[in-house]
């Protein structure tokens, strides 16, 4: 989107500066604004923002502290998702904006919307306040630019026709191509389920079908409209913003397919137009009562809740299947305070022959810190894993559900249980319930430790570091061969021979290894530290 807009209009540019040197804008914490807007080129007439926040109720919106690169596009989508937006005027010299609403009625709920929540562009906090102003009065040759977005963005809006005459760069608006997004996530510090993208596409229009998966180590998705301008609107608004602060980018382009068949309702994808589909692979399927609420959930979400830079707010999400996405938004990435949601993770399907505690806080321990862990007495291949916090249990469910484990395919859901009970004094439970809460080996208990950006789903490829000086490739790969796996590649990283990447054959392999070799002392009081790696070799 970069490049799109030149300065506003030269009249605007050279008015607006004489007036405004200075002025109060020279004071960054200042509300006040004044412009210049030239009408016809001759007669400049003065617009002064409002100095409060809750002046009086305008459709015209003043914006302030924009990043200084920032388009007319982005601007544009910050007010999309409450209403159509019927003009802008950018102050580039002044990093700020005037937005102006087609009613006052969605300027009121954009206003108290970002009211709660900050919102951000390029990952600086902006600030949005009604003007004194009732409407935006610019002449369309001097805003050129910004008109020919906004005559884009409309003709998106109200028609799937291709656009001819505007002079917009075809990066900002293209032609609706297709009803399918193809979405990518960067920097996925925090799980983002099914449940969370349907929450934040159906501000858009109704979302038919979403299907999730893995690719190249990263979380994709593929996500139907019923309509291609619904598709337009969403990658327009939501393309580069983050669902959570500060990570989980979108990352959103047209698919060339034009429709998407699924064939199960379940945690990986889900057709809203069938709630009768089975859930595949042994799940539970998805309850009709349930199924019938999703096609309520948008009316009853009223507020766009992430069609915003910035964070999620909590979601009133009106279902049970969607409670775990709730669990996961809107309380991460606050350092220091605990996150909500349930910490008790049920795991089944297990090898009941081969897994012990230890196995499990090892594998579970890749996503969160483990506390304790409860091999189910009467139902070995069943366990309880209690995790420090309701990411980390949100964080493990999402990545190890459906992975092999000792030759089965474990199933990974949220308990009803709020704590694992350790057994009564005295007892013996022959080993099958463990607490880990003062561990050595959690990986997170350090705030802001680089762990929390190196979580990555399995993968084949494993990160190796503290490695000692004396030990050699011909040792690891011995080492990890013992697992019961193949070494297919290995390589050192360059810069620094304490680290290495090591591929297995498989991801069950690799799962496998890990288990097996992370904390593996090999000398020197160098303990082996196992991660899943994004990377190939």
């Amino acid at each position: 989107m970069d490049g799109i807009v030149t300065d506003v209009a030269v009249g605007v540019k050279r008015g607006s500066d004489e007036l405004l040197s200075g002025s109060v804008l020279n004071s960054p914490n200042s509300n006040m604004s004044s412009m210049v807007v030239t009408a016809n080129g001759n007669d400049n007439k003065k617009f002064k923002g409002d100095d409060k926040m809750d002046g009086a109720p305008s459709r015209v919106l003043h914006i302030r502290k924009l990043p200084g690169e920032v388009t007319e596009t982005e601007v544009i989508a910050l007010g999309l998702p409450f209403g159509k937006v019927t003009n802008i005027l950018m102050l580039k010299g002044k990093n700020q904006a005037f937005l102006e609403l087609a009613t006052e009625e969605a300027a009121i709920t954009m206003v108290n919307y970002y009211s709660a929540v900050t919102p951000h562009l390029r990952n600086q906090p902006i600030y949005i306040q009604y003007s004194n102003h009732k409407e935006l009065k610019t002449d369309n040759t001097l805003n050129q630019r910004a008109q020919a977005v906004l005559q884009a963005v409309t003709a998106v809006q109200a028609t799937n026709a291709p656009i001819s005459g505007t002079t917009v760069s075809e990066s900002a608006v293209t032609p609706a191509q297709s009803p399918v997004l193809r979405i990518i996530i960067d920097n996925m510090y925090y799980p983002v389920t099914l449940d969370v993208l349907h929450q934040i596409f159906s501000k858009f229009g109704a979302v038919l079908k979403i299907i999730t998966f893995t690719k190249n180590n990263q979380f994709q998705a593929l996500l139907q409209y019923g309509d291609p301008v619904n598709a337009q609107q969403a990658k327009l608004a939501l393309d580069g913003q983050n669902i959570y602060n500060a990570c989980c980018t979108l990352r959103i382009d047209f698919s060339k397919l034009v429709n998407l068949n699924v064939k199960y309702n379940n945690d990986k994808s889900r057709d809203y137009t069938r709630p009768d589909l089975p859930s595949g692979d042994g799940q539970p399927a998805l309850d009709p009562a349930i199924a019938a609420a999703f096609a309520k959930e948008t009316s009853l979400l009223g507020l766009p809740v992430a069609a915003v830079p910035g964070a999620l707010s909590p979601l009133a999400i009106p279902n049970a299947a969607a409670a775990a996405a709730a669990a996961a938004a809107g309380r991460v990435g606050m350092p220091g305070v605990s996150a909500g949601g349930n910490t008790v993770l049920l795991v089944s399907n297990l090898n009941e022959e081969m897994v012990t505690p230890q196995s499990l806080f090892t594998l579970f321990g890749v996503y969160g810190d483990v506390q304790r862990v409860k091999i189910l007495y009467n139902k070995k291949d069943s366990a309880l894993i209690q995790m420090a916090d309701g990411n980390q249990s949100q964080l493990a469910m999402s990545h190890l559900n459906g992975q092999k484990m000792y030759g089965k395919i474990i199933r990974v859901t949220l308990s009803k249980h709020q704590t694992v009970q350790l057994p009564r004094e005295g007892l013996d439970d022959q080993g099958l319930t463990k607490d880990f809460g003062n561990s050595p080996l959690h990986r997170f208990k350090k705030p802001g430790s680089k762990n929390f950006q190196n979580i990555f789903p399995p993968s084949a490829t494993l990160h190796l570091s503290n490695i000692p000086p004396s030990v050699a490739e011909e040792d690891l790969r011995t080492l990890f061969a013992n697992t019961g796996g193949t070494v297919k590649a290995f390589k050192f990283f360059q810069r620094d021979h304490k680290m290495a990447l090591l591929q297995m054959s498989t991801v069950e392999e690799a799962i496998q290894a890990l288990i097996d070799l992370h904390n593996y002392n090999l000398g020197e009081n160098h303990h082996l530290r196992v991660s899943f790696s994004k990377s190939t070799i």
